[in-house]
């Protein structure tokens, strides 16, 4: 009796509308956090996933040995590869394609690939001006690879204990 009278009152006088309209005038007269994005950045951390990038050994050959793990697991199919063999019997790809806007930069392609070829960046300051720039083909990963290769890098070493 009494719980369906609390809840009454609470219901006739919008108890759950008051309390946010307190919480709005406690933090109306506040400083101010507000940051001037393009001058100022804020930290991010080292798990941010950004822009997609493929990664090359030391010797300068590509990671990817065409397992096809990271499409497989790609809730979006963002990703598309076709491979093909080489000569000594190893697979590598022929092609590897990130598809931009399908892409929902949940990190299951790097969790899922075995030799840590392709990565999520921290870059995030990318746009499209047409429909024919979502579509990241192999030559364009590797390069934003090899361009930022050490960040790559220093941002696996300092996630390494996580793993």
């Amino acid at each position: 009796m009494l719980r369906t009278l609390i809840r009454f009152i609470k219901t006739y006088f919008l108890w759950e509308l008051l309390r946010g309209l307190a919480l709005t005038g406690s933090r109306l007269f506040r400083r101010k956090f507000t940051v001037q994005y393009p001058d100022e950045k804020t930290p991010k951390s080292p798990r941010f996933r950004g822009l997609h990038a493929l990664r090359r050994y030391p010797n300068g050959e590509e990671r990817c040995i065409a397992c096809k793990l990271c499409e497989a697991v790609c809730p979006a199919l963002a990703i598309t590869i076709e491979s093909e063999e080489r000569e000594d019997g190893t697979r590598r790809t022929t092609r590897y394609d990130v598809d931009l806007f399908k892409c929902v930069y949940c990190g299951f392609c790097e969790e899922a690939c075995p030799v840590d070829s392709i990565v999520l960046t921290d870059i995030h300051e990318f746009h499209f001006e047409g429909r024919e720039g979502t579509v990241i083909d192999k030559a364009g990963l590797l390069a934003i690879g090899d361009r930022y290769e050490s960040s790559i890098a220093a941002a696996r070493e300092h996630d390494a204990p996580y793993r």
